[in-house]
């Protein structure tokens, strides 16, 4: 192969990722309604702030935080700062099939997630929701349900669930 030749293959190589379209990850731009809370791209790469079990529900659920919401669990402050963000990450439980004893995630349920931006939602504790399934947000309705929710059960610990896990 000729230089010229070459150098064409180069160039049309490192020009080919300016043209293919990308696709978003599910989520990352569909917006929950009443708060506009989207999917963070990166949550998977966040460090585990704990775990839950809802009875009823026959569900895993694994609770991710973003640097600022990490932060204020390690040194205990509340309210959390704006800028924290929490994702509740859900699956059906399932048995181990290598390990009888033990149940292990299955089909995914939900995703949820808490912004905390003081400014844009006053009247819900500073928190903004979203609950995504399949990555796209559930209806208007199912939102309207997050902060009594989380009023009526952890209103003195900022409207959040979940404690770090020790």
């Amino acid at each position: 192969m000729n230089r010229a030749a070459r150098l064409v293959i180069l160039v049309a190589a490192a020009a080919c990722p300016v043209f293919l379209p990308s696709s978003p990850a599910p989520g990352e731009l569909a917006l929950s309604p009443i708060f506009g809370v989207k999917i963070p791209p990166d949550y998977r790469h966040w460090e585990l702030v704990g775990v839950a079990h809802e009875t009823g529900l026959d569900e895993l659920r694994g609770i991710v935080g973003n640097a600022t919401a990490i932060e204020a669990y390690r040194a205990g402050t509340l309210p959390f700062p704006d800028g924290s963000i929490l994702v509740k990450l859900a699956w059906k439980h399932v048995q181990s099939t290598e390990f009888e004893p033990a149940f292990v995630p299955g089909p995914a349920t939900t995703v949820q997630v808490m912004v905390k931006d003081s400014k844009r939602y006053p009247s819900t504790g500073g928190w903004g929701f979203g609950r995504f399934i399949d990555g796209r947000p559930v209806d208007e309705a199912q939102h309207q349900t997050c902060f009594g929710c989380h009023a009526a059960g952890v209103k003195d610990h900022d409207f959040v669930f979940t404690r770090f896990a020790p």
